[in-house]
C-alpha cells in the first residue's frame, strides 16, 4: 500500500525497529498463539484478535474500531486465510490513524513569523518530562536554533538540577529559580530572556505533581497568564509527556491533562523497554491530540518524530 512508502533515514528507521522490538514480540507471540490451528478468520479468530489487541494495550475504543473494520472486509471476502491477518492489521491501523485530523510530522518545525516558539511541557513526575527537554534542546540547536530552557517545577531540586545538567550538556541558557519559587514567575522570566536574547525556542518545564485536576487547571492558567505579561499567545505549544511503559495508565493520564489545560502534542517515552507499544496506536486514534514524538532509546536522536505509517510499518515487520 502507499501507506507504508519509506520516509526515514535507514538508521532511524532501523533504530525504530529496534525500539519497538519487546512489543512486536509481545504482540505476535499472542497473535500466532491466537490463530494456531485455524486457516480461515472466522468470528472466533477476530474474538481472539480482540483479546490481542487489548492485551497489547492499543485500548478498547481503537480495538473495537479495528476488529469492525476487519469484519466488513470478512463480510466481502468469502474465504480470508489466518496468513492474511498480519497485513491486514497493517493496513487497517495504518487507515484508520491516517483519517485523524493531525497529519504527520516529518521534522522538527517552528512556524515563519513565530518567535521566541514557546513549548510548556507537562506530565506527570518520572515520565522522562526532562530528558525529553534536554533532547528537543539538542535537535533544535542541531538545526541551528537558539534554544532557553526554563526550569518551572520549583517544587523538586532534583527537577531544577537535571534541567541544569542538560543545560550544561546541550550548552544552552537556562533561567530558574531557587525550589519552592513560584513557578509562574519562572516562566515569565524564562520567555523575558529568550525575547532579551533573540531566541527561536523556549522549552519550558512545570510541576509533574499528581495533584486534582482544578489545581492542575489553576496552576497551569497562571503560568500562561503570567507568561502572556510578556509576549501575546503564548505557549505556543502544550507539549504532554507520557511514559508508553506505563500501558492504560497513560491513557488516564492523557485524560486528565487535555481535561486540565488545552494540550497541543504529545510525546510518548519509554517505548523501547516495554511490550506495551500499542498504546501508541490508541492514544494516537482515541486523543483529538498528535502524537508528535516517541522515545526508543537513550540516545539524543532516540526522541524520535512520530510518523504513524512508519511506526505501523515496523510494529508489524516480524522480519
Amino acid at each position: 500500500m502507499s501507506f507504508f512508502k519509506k520516509i526515514f533515514s535507514k538508521d532511524k528507521k532501523e533504530k525504530l525497529d529496534e525500539g519497538l522490538e519487546k512489543s512486536k514480540s509481545s504482540f505476535f507471540g499472542k497473535l500466532t498463539k491466537a490463530v494456531a490451528g485455524k486457516s480461515k478468520v472466522d468470528d472466533e479468530v477476530l474474538d481472539d484478535l480482540e483479546e490481542v489487541l487489548i492485551s497489547s494495550d492499543v485500548g478498547v475504543a481503537t480495538t473495537i474500531k479495528i476488529i469492525d473494520r476487519i469484519e466488513e472486509r470478512v463480510s466481502k471476502d468469502k474465504y480470508m486465510g489466518t496468513d492474511e491477518l498480519n497485513q491486514i492489521l497493517r493496513e487497517e491501523i495504518a487507515g484508520l490513524l491516517s483519517e485523524q485530523e493531525h497529519g504527520n510530522y516529518e521534522s522538527l518545525h517552528i512556524p515563519d513569523g513565530i518567535k521566541p516558539y514557546v513549548i510548556m511541557v507537562v506530565g506527570v513526575n518520572g515520565v522522562g518530562k526532562t530528558t525529553t527537554i534536554g533532547k528537543l534542546a539538542q535537535q533544535f540547536k542541531n538545526k541551528g536554533k537558539k534554544v532557553v530552557l526554563g526550569a518551572g517545577d520549583t517544587f523538586r531540586a532534583a527537577a531544577i538540577d537535571q534541567l541544569q545538567i542538560w543545560a550544561d550538556r546541550v550548552d544552552v541558557p537556562i533561567v530558574k529559580q531557587k525550589m519552592g519559587s513560584d513557578p509562574a514567575s519562572v516562566a515569565f522570566d524564562t520567555v523575558q530572556s529568550a525575547i532579551t536574547q533573540d531566541a527561536d525556542v523556549v522549552l519550558l518545564d512545570t510541576a509533574g505533581r499528581l495533584h486534582n485536576k482544578v489545581n492542575l487547571m489553576n496552576e497551569l492558567t497562571k503560568i500562561k497568564r503570567v507568561m502572556q505579561k510578556v509576549t501575546d499567545n503564548v505557549p505556543n505549544e502544550v507539549l504532554l509527556v507520557l511514559d508508553g511503559s506505563t500501558g492504560q495508565n497513560a491513557f488516564e493520564q492523557a485524560k486528565q491533562f487535555t481535561a486540565a489545560t488545552e494540550v497541543t502534542s504529545l510525546a510518548v517515552t519509554k517505548l523501547d523497554g516495554t511490550a506495551k507499544g500499542g498504546v501508541v496506536i490508541g492514544i494516537s486514534d482515541q486523543f483529538k491530540v498528535p502524537v508528535k514524538y516517541i522515545g526508543v532509546g537513550e540516545g539524543v536522536d532516540d526522541l524520535q518524530i512520530f510518523n504513524k505509517f512508519e511506526f505501523v510499518d515496523s510494529f508489524f515487520n516480524k522480519a
